[in-house]
């Protein structure tokens, strides 16, 4: 239980670390330096090394600084970091094209492992197509790798560097207001993700169209696919009037998919 004391909300119960955690078992700020100096390190030196041999327009030099802001500064989750990811892959860099993003997150959705693993097969296609003096597949292979690496050093950072701390940040006030605004942003990013990936799935075809300073894609009627929007209906319809399972639901689409291919219809 939390009991309040002025402004801040006190835990009145065991530490995470012990009833008995004293000044010595509490990290020190020199514990935290030491701390965030190795996990910086063992994230950072090798993109300053790629940056130095490589230059800051190499593909590798680009995948490792592209995903280390990535990491830093996407909140909420994988849904939240993909709708960064997946528009600055297409439009920005140019790595694949939309339909390989959805490829990507139907093949990140319908296998073991966390969703957020669909970031390495960005970087191995960025590297696959530009690989420079190595064959494809050794740069896809070493893209994929540099891209789960800046990915996740940085989440040991964080860990490492905050656990101690987890304690008295609970009771904060100051900073469980700011993570109730991040937590509302965050459910604007994860909707902008489904609209983004919904238009690009139903739609063949879309155009950039400014509206001042916003920027819209906006689809070509002409271009909708009957079948992928019959196939979200359906999928629709069985999950919220059926309650039918995810697991069925998603194994009867993609076997309509497959028959859909055979056919030669899509």
């Amino acid at each position: 239980p939390l009991l309040r004391k002025g402004q801040r909300w006190i835990r009145d119960g065991p530490y995470l670390f012990g009833d008995d955690a004293g000044p010595r078992e509490r990290a020190s700020w020199r514990d935290t330096l030491v701390t965030l100096a190795v996990w910086a390190g063992v994230w950072l030196v090798p993109v300053a090394a790629l940056l130095l041999v490589l230059g800051p327009d190499d593909v590798f030099s680009r995948i490792a600084v592209f995903f280390s802001k990535m990491a830093m500064v996407t909140f909420g989750g994988a849904y939240a970091a993909l709708a960064y990811v997946a528009q600055a892959a297409v439009e920005q860099y140019g790595w694949m094209k939309p339909g390989e993003m959805l490829d990507g997150l139907g093949m990140a959705e319908t296998t073991p492992g966390p969703l957020i693993m669909v970031t390495q097969f960005v970087g191995f296609l960025a590297a696959y197509r530009a690989p420079g003096a190595l064959s494809p597949l050794a740069a896809g292979t070493l893209g994929g790798l540099l891209t789960t690496w800046v990915t996740f050093a940085p989440c040991f950072l964080w860990i490492f560097v905050g656990a101690p701390f987890v304690e008295r940040l609970r009771g904060n006030a100051a900073l469980a207001g700011a993570l109730s605004a991040i937590t509302a942003a965050v459910v604007g990013v994860i909707l902008n993700l489904a609209v983004w990936f919904s238009l690009h799935t139903l739609f063949r075809a879309v155009r950039p169209v400014a509206f001042g300073p916003l920027r819209l894609d906006v689809p070509v009627p002409t271009s909708l696919d009957p079948y992928a929007l019959a196939l979200a209906l359906a999928a629709v319809v069985a999950i919220f009037r059926f309650r039918a399972g995810m697991i069925p639901v998603l194994g009867a689409c993609a076997a309509a998919g497959v028959g859909l291919r055979l056919a030669g219809l899509i």
